[in-house]
């Protein structure tokens, strides 16, 4: 099948979801108001309050939510067919995830830019949802961090190329910090232009490193790897936010738009056939990859491209304190998520691209692919360009796990049959592996900095001035036990037990952020639209849950049970515990408020969320 009609359709009904369902959303259920000041108005103090424009703000929620999630995930679950994927992606992104971004970033909007577990606390009232929001929020970063390093780390093990290029980031990244906040004070461009040239120099020489006496250096594997990345991210915390995490933001923002575009180009110029089938044979279990049903796997498999509970961590964070006009957030939000549904089709797209054979074998190790091998032969899996690639990229792709060297084989096998671009596989290979690396490491940038303020707020319990984030002791310790946290589940785990866990995680904050979604809906006194985040939270949450159960009792348990990973088994179980019983509470809190609605008692809470200088004109203001 030619994959122009997926692409073609997804566009349409993306822009017709956008244009008609979301300004439904906007008008009727949300009631979206100019009239009503934000918080980066209200509360503006120059540093964290600041009113941004529409589209500048855009491009900074969109590349803070768009981390490897719309692109790892895609890939690995092609292996039930890229069916599945594709329809879940095209329904969830516009029935659950630009929903549930949607409803948390106006949330948070009228509660001042507060947090999610603020928003909790305002909604649902109740200590023991707030507690356990916190727990969560915490245990969910940590997973997240780890399921992302795990990307990085098996994108990057034993290329010379690879690691070369992304360590030269780290440097030209802090060249730009200091030109544009020291030397050359809001010289932005001048900056943009020096990263720009200097990223795109390490690629090119990156070409090199390869075979000659700097290999050695940049050769690592995956277990150094894990300590060279935990040791950057702890000092990604502690380094002023102006001197890498910035800076890395920017240049890697402009890195996303420009592969993004690239591949969406070469997608529609080649046309290419997806020689993965539809549907496969592993819909049912057993998969190399992902080794359990479609039902419910493919669901956390699949989070960022459809639905995100990290979304509502940053539709909570940042964005809602830059906020200029409440209409706004419909495109900043909802256009956020749609588009990178858009993303997650096109990388699906780009590894169903491949001969499944092919795919088979960059995904497992070569031991498990002659394994299968036979079953593969007899599912019709015949045909394989596999010698052609390697020799293409310059690299050894086989038993490269973990998602992102497949994304990159089939990105730079897309460019390379552009007319022109035939010679210049290998390139866009290392181009592809570095943009993923790149944009991975800045939500681990961001995530380690986020996880250390909120374990510093619950260290500041026990000593106050570890609280402060001015804290230089409570800063240090809190990036080093943050760092070792993630770390530790990298050393120790692999795609098969930390993405399930990640995705688990994930989607697990989504239906807490829909359940507390659906309270404000309720609680402003529109109840009868209080579907729209109840439908998404019932099926998320459901999914969720059960293989939550079933990775406990096909995971979890036996690695408890062996004695040989009983430490890292005993982690999982009590951390998915905890982030299952999180949503139970939380659910269980809001429950009697939604119940109270629909009988026509509940109190509205609008005084709570709108201060009354809220409602004034900016004109007034």
């Amino acid at each position: 099948m030619n994959a122009m009609p997926l692409v073609i359709a997804a566009l349409a009904i993306f822009a017709l979801a956008y244009r008609f369902y979301f300004g439904f959303v906007a008008a009727r259920v949300l009631t979206l108001n100019d009239g009503i000041a934000t918080p980066s108005g209200r509360l503006y103090d120059g540093q964290n309050y600041f009113p941004i424009s529409k589209w500048v703000l855009f491009g900074h929620h969109f590349a803070a939510i768009a981390g490897a999630g719309p692109l790892v995930g895609p890939v690995l679950a092609c292996q039930f067919g890229f069916f599945p994927g594709f329809l879940w992606m095209l329904v969830g992104a516009v029935m659950a995830g630009a929903v549930h971004d949607i409803v948390i970033l106006t949330a948070s909007v009228r509660n001042d830019g507060k947090s999610l577990v603020e928003i909790v606390r305002s909604q649902i009232r109740k200590t023991g949802s707030v507690v356990t929001a916190t727990i969560a929020t915490f245990v969910i970063i940590i997973i997240a961090m780890a399921g992302l390093g795990l990307v990085v780390v098996n994108a990057l093990a034993e290329s010379s190329w690879g690691t070369f290029t992304i360590a030269s980031t780290i440097p030209i990244a802090i060249l730009m910090g200091v030109w544009m906040y020291v030397f050359r004070k809001g010289k932005t461009v001048e900056a943009t232009v020096i990263g720009v040239i200097l990223l795109s120099g390490a690629v090119i020489f990156g070409r090199f490193i390869p075979g000659s006496p700097l290999e050695s250096w940049f050769t690592f594997d995956r277990k150094q790897l894990t300590i060279i990345l935990a040791l950057y991210g702890f000092i990604a915390s502690v380094l002023p936010v102006w001197l890498l995490l910035s800076p890395r933001d920017y240049l890697s923002s402009i890195m996303k738009l420009f592969v993004i575009g690239m591949l969406a180009v070469g997608i529609i110029v080649v046309a290419p056939d997806l020689k993965m089938p539809a549907f496969t044979a592993f819909i049912h279990g057993g998969g190399p990859i992902i080794k359990g049903t479609l039902f419910p796997y493919l669901f956390i498999t699949i989070a960022c491209g459809a639905i995100s509970g990290f979304h509502a961590l940053i539709s909570s964070g940042t964005t809602p304190k830059m906020v200029m006009k409440e209409s706004h957030i419909r495109p900043i939000a909802a256009g956020s998520m749609l588009a990178e549904g858009v993303v997650s089709i096109l990388a699906l797209i780009a590894a169903a691209s491949l001969f499944p054979l092919d795919y088979f074998q960059i995904n497992l190790s070569p031991e498990k692919y002659q394994e299968l091998l036979p079953q593969l032969h007899a599912m019709g899996f015949t045909g394989s360009d596999f010698q052609r690639l390697t020799e293409g990229v310059g690299e050894n792709i086989a038993g490269r796990t973990g998602g992102a060297v497949t994304l990159a084989v089939g990105m730079a096998e897309i460019f390379s049959r552009i007319p022109g671009m035939d010679r210049l596989m290998s390139y866009w290979y290392h181009f592809a592996i570095m943009f993923e690396a790149l944009f991975i490491l800045t939500t681990i940038d961001a995530g380690t900095r986020i996880a250390r303020f909120l374990l510093q707020d619950i260290m500041g319990k026990a000593y106050k001035p570890l609280g402060k984030s001015s804290s230089l002791a409570g800063n240090l310790i809190a990036s080093a036990l943050v760092v070792f946290f993630w770390g530790y589940f990298i050393y120790t785990g692999s795609v098969s037990t930390i993405w399930p866990m990640f995705g688990t995680a994930n989607q697990l904050l989504a239906t807490i952020a829909l359940a507390v979604g659906t309270t404000y809906i309720i609680n402003q006194g529109k109840k009868k639209y209080a579907w729209i985040t109840l439908v998404p939270m019932t099926f998320v949450g459901v999914t969720t849950i059960y293989a939550g159960a079933l990775n406990t009792i096909n995971l979890y348990i036996p690695q408890v049970l062996d004695p040989a990973t009983f430490t890292s088994g005993l982690i999982n179980l009590l951390l998915t515990a905890v982030i299952l019983v999180s949503v139970f509470v939380i659910i269980a809190d809001a429950l009697p408020i939604w119940v109270r609605a629909f009988r026509g008692k509940a109190p509205l809470l609008a005084p709570v969320d709108l201060p009354e200088e809220a409602h004034k004109q900016k004109t007034e203001g």
